[in-house]
């Protein structure tokens, strides 16, 4: 299913690029406006210097005298309309418009007239101005230069727009990168593959969500893997305790003139043993242990003395029990150690010899649980919490140390030969 909205890199191009755009219309029309000012005010400039220039060249009473004609500085350029106008606007030489309603006698000032960028200026006399010179320049050439100086603003302004674009399609990458690459990897991980690893991207948050994501992920594998290891653990201490039981009822089936009663009480027996292993697991499934809950270890002690003393006395063997007083509280299932107890009993049972002890003793910050028997012990080139099918006290152990890991403690072989193992739970924090 693919996600609505717009992708992040499409969103911070288009904002980057709008940002920049909007800058650069912001900043290039009163640019434009001002450049069109400009050079209108510079044209002007130019123009009222060259007409105060002619008017300063002609005489104020050459008006009316057939000897001295009017004429106009032979240095004039060709770009300029000069023409000398009477007060009334009539054109008495040179170029420009036969009459002129632009044109007075007050002062100096500029217009458009006819298509020309037009100034005026009045000949110096010492009595009333007979005279104005009329100086124009087409407009269209002020207009050339103020289009040639927006084309080139624009063409810079596009060329900052195309920047900040190359600028965005770089920097959305970059942003985007990383969190396809988380995306990759949570799909990844949703498919069932813990062992996934985000690269480094130099953005902090990025890579703190990569690293959170790693180890969410090991720690989804780990649990797994437990889970997995514990599911495979019950099965077989489910299934040796049913092997067991059947085991019994097909030899007793094989001697049709054998007394059953006795049969029918161990059956009974190892069926009520395993319901109760049934009972105790499943309670460690739901991790129903109430907030708080204390482990009760004289109760739990009495239970193992109940179970194991008449076992353990058919093949005239001791059971003994230690507890020390004044323990420290521990936090912990009575199920989950009666489970991990009931493993290693068994073990005592069926592979060791002589007296089983079992001894409760204070170990500061908890205390420990250890059992031991006179047996042969373990090889020291084997492991005995390993689950490899020729080892015969691997599975077993390998589920009682999962359910000590769940307890937050931990079950460790203490002494190979005699063998002791011992049970390490931490003790209540208040």
């Amino acid at each position: 299913m693919q996600a609505d909205g717009v992708p992040l890199r499409r969103r911070v191009l288009t904002v980057i690029v709008g940002v920049t755009a909007l800058a650069v219309v912001l900043f290039t029309v009163p640019l434009a406006f001002a450049v069109n000012l400009l050079y209108r005010d510079e044209a002007v400039a130019a123009l009222q210097r060259d007409a105060t220039w002619i008017a300063a060249t002609i005489p104020d009473d050459a008006r009316g005298d057939p000897a001295r004609p009017l004429r106009l500085p032979v240095n004039t350029s060709n770009a300029l309309a000069v023409g000398i106008y009477t007060p009334s606007g009539a054109r008495l030489v040179g170029a420009g418009p036969a009459r002129s309603h632009f044109v007075t006698g007050a002062k100096a000032r500029e217009s458009v007239e006819d298509g020309f960028l037009t100034v005026v200026a009045p000949v110096p006399s010492d009595e009333s101005t007979s005279m104005i010179v009329r100086v124009a320049t087409p407009y269209e050439r002020v207009e050339q230069r103020v289009h040639q100086a927006w084309l080139l603003m624009s063409a810079l302004g596009l060329v900052v727009i195309a920047l900040a674009a190359a600028v965005a399609v770089r920097q959305s990458k970059r942003l985007a990168a990383p969190l396809e690459r988380l995306t990759a990897a949570a799909q990844t991980l949703g498919g069932g593959d813990f062992s996934i690893r985000t690269s480094r991207s130099g953005m902090r948050e990025a890579d703190q969500a990569g690293q959170a994501l790693e180890a969410t992920a090991r720690r989804l594998g780990d649990v797994l893997a437990r889970e997995r290891a514990f599911s495979a653990d019950v099965s077989h201490q489910l299934r040796t305790g049913l092997t067991g039981l059947l085991l019994g009822l097909e030899s007793a089936l094989a001697r049709p003139a054998a007394d059953l009663q006795p049969v029918i009480h161990a059956a009974l027996e190892r069926g009520e043993r395993l319901r109760e292993v049934i009972d105790d697991l499943v309670r460690l499934s739901r991790d129903s242990r109430p907030h708080g809950a204390l482990l009760n270890v004289p109760e739990l002690m009495e239970e193992l003395r109940a179970d194991w003393h008449g076992p353990l006395a058919e093949q005239g063997r001791r059971l003994t029990i230690t507890v020390e007083p004044d323990l420290a509280p521990v936090p912990a299932q009575s199920a989950a150690v009666r489970q991990i107890l009931r493993v290693l009993l068994d073990n005592a049972l069926r592979h060791g010899h002589g007296e089983v002890s079992v001894t409760v003793a204070d170990v500061g910050p908890g205390l420990a649980i250890e059992v031991g028997d006179q047996g042969p012990g373990i090889g020291e080139d084997q492991d005995p919490f390993a689950r490899a099918s020729g080892q015969e006290h691997g599975i077993g152990l390998a589920l009682a140390r999962s359910l000590a890991e769940a307890e937050g403690g931990r079950l460790l072989l203490r002494r190979a030969a005699p063998p002791l193992f011992s049970l390490l739970l931490p003790a209540h924090t208040s």
